[in-house]
């Protein structure tokens, strides 16, 4: 009996696998299922390995930046700038900040009533605000007008075929306006306004004395004269008119009843001097007003 080179006898098994003592499991049903596809085996059901395809660069996202990774970036507004540039945009802003609560204060103390800032700087306060930023309003509601404002007129009349002139008396223009305008329910702008606004423009432009404050003072005399000839035309004295003359009659407006306070109501009339009648105050054919008159004819 031969004894191999391991020491055993010659009645022993040989194993299989060399030094295992049980051969590992195997998967008879992968085992069946790869000797049943074509080329079977094990190779045919991995089959080759396909390579990956190159990456794309086109459709590879692109990440941002980091703020700060590359020492750029860092900080935005008035913080990226340098030291000098710095320096300038305060100052600037600062100008600008100044500026805009100067013109704000001026604003208001020019809307706002009568106070001591007001009377003490007044002239300052009109320099800034006129006339680029002339404001037509008032921050509270002003007194309501406590006054009946009147206006009459009288005329120089040279009768016609006869010497010598008369005066007519006063004819209170004011009294027709109210006239045409109570009980009418759409009254005209020019009965409500014209005539008022006219001697509102006219009182504003002069002074106590009647001498006009410039160029404005001058065009509301045209202004007025012009509507008082053309409400005499309307009128008819029979004559030539020569001369006029303007007043206004102010009467305060008296206390309620139940108020104890004390309001004289007597008028106090304020005369212009005689005008004489120019070829410009006249209605002429070429006037709107005139050919509107033809027309209505």
């Amino acid at each position: 009996m031969e004894a191999d080179h391991g020491g055993g006898t010659g009645n022993e098994k040989k194993l299989p696998w060399p030094g295992v003592k049980s051969p590992p499991p195997t998967d008879r049903n992968a085992e069946a299922a790869s000797e049943a596809l074509p080329g079977g085996g094990a190779d045919a059901l991995r089959g080759p390995v396909a390579a990956a395809p190159p990456p794309d660069a086109a459709s590879t996202p692109v990440r941002p930046p980091v703020p700060g990774a590359d020492g750029r970036g860092q900080g935005a507004g008035m913080a990226a700038l340098s030291l000098p540039y710095q320096v300038v945009a305060a100052l600037a802003l600062s100008v600008v900040g100044v500026l805009a609560c100067t013109h704000i204060a001026m604003i208001f103390l020019h809307v706002a009533p009568s106070n001591t800032l007001t009377k003490q700087h007044g002239e300052v306060v009109d320099r800034w605000v006129y006339p680029e930023f002339e404001q037509n309003w008032k921050l509270f509601a002003p007194n309501p007008l406590q006054q009946n404002i009147s206006v009459h007129v009288r005329a120089d009349v040279a009768d016609n075929g006869a010497d010598g002139s008369r005066v007519t008396p006063w004819m209170n223009l004011s009294r027709d306006d109210g006239e045409a305008i109570r009980g009418n329910l759409l009254p005209s702008h020019v009965d409500q306004n014209e005539l008022r606004r006219a001697w509102d423009f006219y009182s504003g432009s002069h002074d106590s004395e009647n001498r006009p404050n410039g160029l404005r003072g001058e065009l509301s005399e045209r202004y007025i004269r012009r509507i008082v000839m053309l409400r005499l035309d309307e009128h008819g004295y029979g004559g030539t008119v020569e001369r006029i003359q303007v007043r206004s009659v102010v009467r305060s407006v008296g206390a309620p009843p139940w108020s104890d306070e004390k309001i004289s109501t007597q008028p106090e009339y304020r005369e212009l001097p005689w005008w004489t009648v120019t070829p410009s105050d006249l209605r002429t054919a070429d006037d709107p007003v005139s050919q509107a008159g033809q027309a209505e004819k």
